[in-house]
């Protein structure tokens, strides 16, 4: 574990700058900053960005200096970079595009539902997120998984699963569905095709479609990608939820985490396709357990 820092080689505001990151968590690399007296303005999602006259003090006080390319590679590889394509200023052009392709006859509505998943209060409900489900769809659909008898129904449920968000868990999935049926109604979409979108929204409250059910396993799984990243990106995801339901104090939001934690855990299977399973299932469980016993939920479920 380290907090390492790259040559000042950037310019920017008249100097050069330095990258300074941690190849194991965010919280070590916040912690050291803070005792360094970096302001918070300068954290840029997985790093920091430093002045050049502040390199010699950060070095001495435990940066360890790398080249450039040894700093991103180590960053890659803890998990801990943030792609180019996830960053905010980039996000609102891949998403207006996916939307363009899934219903291009109602840019205005797409245009909506952007500014929804932009809410400042959204810390793991936003855009990222929603790119994600996105591109895990598209990624279970090429592998060969059915997407049911309405194919556009998935894509737009993911759009619409987390547009109202509240972190009012059940009343938000009923007032992102009662959204959809409103949205795509006006916007000309098909009666069926509206209502199967709304019925796949409100899957997403409980994540447990019938096996029968090719588009609601599909979303479910789409959904629930998350959990079966790496530990450190897992970490993030948690850190993140957290920061959603910081107006619940810790104790109740332990125990209902926990809760959460533990019924996804009492599943059989958490992925109902069996691309998911392949990809995500085991790393997903390890990554349950651990927070469940961070938690201090007892001795995880076998």
């Amino acid at each position: 574990m380290a907090i390492l820092i790259d040559p000042p080689l950037w310019p920017a505001h008249g100097t050069v700058f330095s990258h300074l990151v941690s190849d194991e968590s965010l919280e070590e690399l916040r912690a050291f900053a803070r005792d360094a007296g970096l302001p918070e303005r300068a954290f840029d999602r997985d790093h920091y960005d430093v002045p050049e006259r502040r390199y010699a003090d950060l070095v001495a006080r435990g940066a360890v200096p790398v080249a450039a390319t040894e700093l991103v590679r180590r960053l890659v590889r803890s998990g801990l970079r943030v792609p180019a394509r996830q960053r905010p200023e980039k996000l609102d052009g891949i998403l207006a595009a996916a939307w363009s392709k899934l219903v291009p006859e109602s840019p205005s509505t797409g245009h909506g539902l952007i500014l929804r998943w932009s809410e400042e209060h959204r810390h793991y409900h936003d855009r990222t997120h929603l790119l994600a489900v996105l591109r895990a769809l598209d990624l279970l659909a090429r592998a060969g998984e059915p997407v049911g008898g309405l194919p556009r129904a998935p894509w737009l449920a993911a759009w619409f699963h987390d547009a109202v968000y509240r972190g009012s868990a059940g009343r938000d999935e009923e007032d992102s569905a009662d959204l959809a049926v409103r949205t795509l109604a006006a916007a000309g979409l098909h009666a069926a095709e509206v209502d199967e979108t709304a019925r796949l929204v409100l899957l997403t409250a409980h994540h447990r479609p019938d096996p029968a059910d090719p588009a609601g396993l599909l979303l479910s799984d789409a959904d629930l990608e998350v959990l079966g990243r790496t530990p450190a990106e897992y970490a993030r995801y948690a850190a993140a939820v957290r920061r959603d339901y910081a107006h619940v104090p810790d104790a109740p939001f332990a125990s209902g985490r926990a809760a959460v934690l533990g019924s996804l855990l009492s599943s059989d299977e958490l992925y109902g396709t069996g691309t998911a399973r392949g990809l995500w299932e085991d790393r997903a469980r390890g990554n349950l357990r651990s927070e469940l016993l961070r938690l201090g939920g007892g001795p995880p479920a076998p």
